[in-house]
């Protein structure tokens, strides 16, 4: 549970602290059909070891991490959902994703990994599906290699 805790904290502050201006008033989630999605791409580095560890994730000056939470619209619970998605660089190079489900008491939360380059710049296009329900979330994030 502590490191439920501390995972979250380092996500929330990563919101607070990488949101770019978006059309939610600078909230880093898009409203998508019956969905709130919120989204967030950092450096694997911003967790301490034994958290990747813990959710098996490799840290890597030059791999990112794509966390994604799906919450129901009219209540805010989180929602199981499956996760498919593309990162397409500005040179056109396109990458699979492959999302794992995290479940931690009520928090469900899909995580992904990605190679970059420095100042490498990536439009991700996410398919969520529920129950025949899809919502497509896109994005893009400039990375930096620590």
């Amino acid at each position: 549970m502590k490191q439920f805790i501390y995972f979250s904290l380092i996500v929330l502050s990563l919101f607070t602290t990488f949101a770019k201006a978006d059309e939610q008033a600078g909230a880093q989630y898009k409203v998508l059909g019956p969905w709130e999605v919120h989204y967030i791409a950092f450096p694997s580095t911003f967790i301490q070891p034994n958290i990747a560890k813990n959710y098996d994730l490799e840290r890597s000056p030059s791999k990112g991490i794509i966390n994604i939470s799906v919450l129901k619209n009219s209540d805010k619970t989180a929602q199981t959902a499956t996760l498919t998605g593309t990162a397409r660089n500005l040179l056109g190079n396109k990458k699979q994703l492959t999302f794992k489900e995290v479940v931690e008491g009520d928090a469900i939360y899909y995580l992904a990994q990605i190679d970059y380059s420095n100042e490498e710049i990536y439009r991700f296009d996410i398919e969520i599906n529920q129950n025949g329900k899809v919502q497509t979330l896109k994005f893009q994030q400039k990375f930096y290699v620590d």
